[in-house]
């Protein structure tokens, strides 16, 4: 009897450099590629337009490639343990194959496969360059608390070869794939008009064009809010379209500023991992506690989520987030020292808006972030502040970026339109800044006691 592997697709939606599926196609005759669409997942807050869309388009891409290869993607939905039981026990499976993962949700059901089938459960890397726990400070604890010692051993550390698509994958008989639903079956709402598409397709289209065009810049470029020089790669390395194996082997092909800058952005992305592998529960608790007597106050929540702050470069990031589920990262750190510092608003309200919205968005690289930002994660200077004023002159000294998002400020057609004297803008209906950055900061830093 021909031996039968399933591979179980997470966050991995791509067939080049797939550790678990290169196993799988070695060691069995037939592999049953798979993914479940989680009712758990679907019926939480991860669930909405942007990230359920991306994913939706990524899968159809990946049974495209399947298919191409001889194979095909089995869809099936409902509790993730128990479909994929199922599907092990139905083909008479001898082995489970999957990427291993960080968050306390993604272990706790991999726990539970591993006891609820009777065949070998194979956890492979893939999800990041360095496997959480390959690394460790030794006797200070099981994960790098500060991300510079954390770096040079990543940057030593000897890489695995990249895996090559398999030739062929030959699916058992009397398999029915299922088919995928539609974004509308799955959740309310539209998706946000310029999201970007999904899919390894056009992950490699966007890695391929980005280190001809921008890879080399990058470095001294990629803080410039309206030249927009930042990869944009990150939806496709949450959801798994691209190996950040291959995206860190295309960037190290060249020399320069710019590919070590690039190469640091993706440790970025390591660092936090194996944080969330060692503290899951920093996934929404502090994982320094400053003793915050955080502010609730809906109004101005509610404003800063709208890009109605009266701060012209917060606007512009609040809103190309509504626009495109996506936003720059300095726009990233510039609104998330408003919220934390100058409201004072709780990191959380943060974090759940930006994963309500972001393609990207993952617990570890967001919520981790804005942890660094609000003071209250890794960060060595927790009293760090950006001044909203100060950043759009830096970063966007003509306003450019604030022009392309804020429609009602297109009219001031030069770098005024960050310029502190507020009044100038109410002629076009826009509006007064909710908080005084001096003040507020002054009283922030009051709240906070100084050396908390």
């Amino acid at each position: 009897m021909a031996s039968v592997a399933v591979v179980v697709f997470t966050r991995d939606l791509r067939v080049d450099d797939h550790p678990a599926l290169a196993r799988a196609v070695r060691e069995a005759e037939h592999v049953l590629p798979l993914f479940v669409l989680d009712d758990a997942i679907l019926g939480s807050s991860f669930n909405r337009p942007n990230r359920t869309g991306f994913l939706l388009e990524s899968l159809h891409d990946l049974d495209d490639a399947l298919r191409a290869l001889g194979g095909a993607l089995v869809v099936r939905q409902g509790d993730w343990v128990e479909e994929v039981g199922a599907v092990v026990r139905d083909v008479g499976a001898g082995s489970v194959h999957l990427s291993d993962d960080v968050s306390g949700y993604a272990r706790g059901r991999l726990d539970r496969l591993q006891g609820a089938v009777d065949v070998p459960v194979e956890r492979a890397p893939g999800i990041t360059v360095v496997a959480p726990g390959e690394i460790t400070p030794g006797a200070q604890g099981d994960h790098y608390k500060v991300f510079t010692p954390y770096f040079r051993r990543w940057s030593e550390v000897r890489r695995r070869h990249v895996e090559p698509a398999p030739e062929r994958v030959v699916l058992p008989d009397g398999v029915d794939p299922g088919s995928l639903p539609k974004l509308a079956d799955l959740v309310k709402g539209d998706r946000a008009p310029d999201v970007a598409p999904g899919g390894a397709s056009a992950g490699h289209a966007r890695l391929e064009a980005w280190i001809e065009s921008g890879l080399r810049g990058y470095g001294d470029h990629h803080d410039d809010l309206p030249g927009d020089a930042t990869s944009r790669l990150s939806p496709y390395l949450h959801f798994g379209c691209l190996s950040p194996l291959e995206a860190l082997r295309a960037a190290a092909h060249h020399q320069g500023e710019g590919p070590d800058a690039f190469v640091r952005q993706l440790c970025w992305r390591d660092f936090y991992a194996q944080i969330l592998a060692g503290r899951p529960d920093a996934a929404w608790s502090d994982y320094v506690s400053r003793c915050d007597r955080w502010r609730t106050d809906p109004d101005i929540e509610q404003a800063w989520r709208e890009g109605r702050t009266g701060y012209p470069v917060v606007d512009a990031g609040m809103r190309q987030l509504q626009a495109e589920g996506w936003m720059h990262n300095r726009a990233r750190l510039i609104v998330g020292s408003f919220l934390t510092k100058d409201l004072y608003v709780d990191w959380r309200v943060g974090a759940r808006h930006f994963l309500d919205l972001l393609v990207d968005g993952d617990l570890a690289n967001n919520n981790l972030n804005w942890q660094w930002v609000a003071g209250t994660g890794t960060d060595t200077n927790p009293h760090r502040v950006f001044n909203p004023t100060v950043q759009g002159q830096r970063f966007d000294p003509d306003g450019d970026y604030v022009r392309r998002y804020v429609p009602e400020l297109r009219a001031i057609k030069d770098g005024t339109v960050h310029d502190p004297d507020h009044k100038v803008r109410r002629a076009y209906d826009y509006p007064d800044p909710i908080v005084d950055h001096r003040d507020a900061i002054a009283e922030y830093k009051q709240t906070r006691g100084g050396g908390a």
